[in-house]
């Protein structure tokens, strides 16, 4: 599902109108209505209060899979490897990663965060995923999935993060750190 589609039925199952929950966000109506409509998304700050405010993980939250066309796996990679992630101290087992839409946000901000998701028993929310690190554009986390879908399709059972950017958060706001 897509992030419009994973806010809508996440305000739905939490009984909120577009109302109540643009109150909580503090923004309009209209803003959530068209984040909603796949128009826009919200400001990374603003995905974070979300995040924190309904008790839902920014993966599930933003989940957009990317993914490349391949002959011999019909665009689904499959196999597992444990990805490190040195910016954000984390290791995880995964079988496919995934990115987040583009987000909106300063200058200084990240455009994408990218996730793997593991096998194991799906939640409400779908398969378990785990967040891996904060891309600077699109270039660059089109380069980081290309090389763990590499990775995995050889059969290599680690890979490190190469082109994830260093951040800083200050309560909900996240600066890229050059």
């Amino acid at each position: 599902m897509s992030f419009a589609d994973n806010l809508k039925q996440l305000r739905k199952d939490k009984q909120l109108s577009q109302e109540a929950l643009a109150e909580i966000l503090d923004v309009s109506r209209q803003a959530v209505s068209k984040w909603e409509q796949g128009i826009g998304y919200p400001e990374v700050e603003k995905l974070l209060l979300l995040s924190r405010k309904l008790n839902v993980s920014l993966d599930s939250l933003m989940e957009t899979e990317i993914s490349q066309q391949s002959d011999n796996h019909k665009g689904r990679v499959t196999g597992q490897i444990t990805i490190t992630s040195p910016h954000e101290n984390v290791i995880t087992t995964c079988y496919k990663v995934g990115s987040s839409g583009k987000m909106r946000g300063g200058k200084s901000s990240p455009q994408y965060f990218l996730f793997g998701v593991s096998n194991g028993i799906p939640s409400f929310w779908g398969e378990p995923t785990t967040f891996l690190g904060w891309y600077a554009d699109k270039e660059q986390i089109t380069k980081e999935i290309s090389e763990i879908q590499n990775a995995i399709v050889r059969g290599d059972a680690t890979y490190v993060l190469q082109y994830s950017a260093k951040t800083e958060r200050k309560w909900t706001k996240v600066k890229i750190i050059e």
